[in-house]
């Protein structure tokens, strides 16, 4: 009779481990990451200056530094994971004037993008996905003139919908995207989400049994410009 206890506790073990070992194996490997960096209004400024002029990007500082990167659904060994890879390594520059935005064009290196997994990583850098040795950047352009009046000078944000020329792999891709906008100080910043679905660039979405990714995501930006 002395066993019983034992035998009772250990089938409790047994199945507390079966029901919580997908939010365990969550837990272990870090589980959703961050969302993507968006424009924040913290410790904005009061602007300095004028919009018009030629400007370039800059590193920035928190919570606006720069960064861009991807966002993408999965399901990992049946679990729903939320991925976002990111990377500082952008530059750029945009012009305006008469407080219309004429050019823009940033550049992000594919082989600084990380994930919390470097496994993940490597194999989106690889030549089925991203081919960061054949295609070592994508880059984001204006595709029309964006008028920018509406932009505050109150430390607030404005959202304005502009047009992006997207080019992954070598393949553009024309986009429309929302695009926060904030001025502060002497920097002009802006984030957004560009919607892509990833075979539009000549990227397969990998299937491998124990992964599976969303055939569709967002390119995502943040960028902190100074004036030139």
């Amino acid at each position: 009779m002395r066993r019983l206890p034992w035998i009772i506790g250990a089938l409790v073990v047994v199945i507390v481990v079966v029901v919580a070992a997908p939010y365990l194996y969550k837990a272990v490997r870090g589980g959703d990451d961050a969302p993507a960096a968006a424009v924040s209004t913290e410790d904005a400024e009061a602007p300095v200056g004028g919009l018009d002029g030629s400007w370039v990007v800059v590193p920035g500082s928190e919570p606006n530094e720069t960064a861009a990167g991807y966002t993408v659904d999965e399901i990992l060994r049946g679990e729903p994971v939320t991925v976002v890879g990111s990377t500082s390594q952008v530059t750029g520059e945009a012009t305006i004037s008469e407080s219309t935005l004429d050019t823009a064009e940033f550049e992000v290196r594919i082989e600084g993008i990380a994930t919390d997994i470097g496994q993940r990583d490597s194999r989106a850098r690889s030549p089925e996905i991203l081919d960061a040795q054949a295609h070592p950047s994508a880059t984001l352009a204006l595709a029309a003139p964006v008028d920018l009046t509406s932009t505050p000078s109150d430390g607030t944000t404005v959202t304005i919908p502009m047009e992006v020329d997207l080019t992954i792999k070598g393949t553009t891709v024309r986009k429309p995207v929302e695009v926060t906008v904030l001025r502060s100080g002497e920097e002009l910043i802006a984030s957004g989400a560009v919607p892509v679905t990833w075979t539009e660039v000549g990227v397969e979405p990998p299937s491998l049994g124990f992964v599976t990714v969303d055939p569709t995501g967002t390119i995502d930006f943040l960028v902190n410009l100074a004036r030139q």
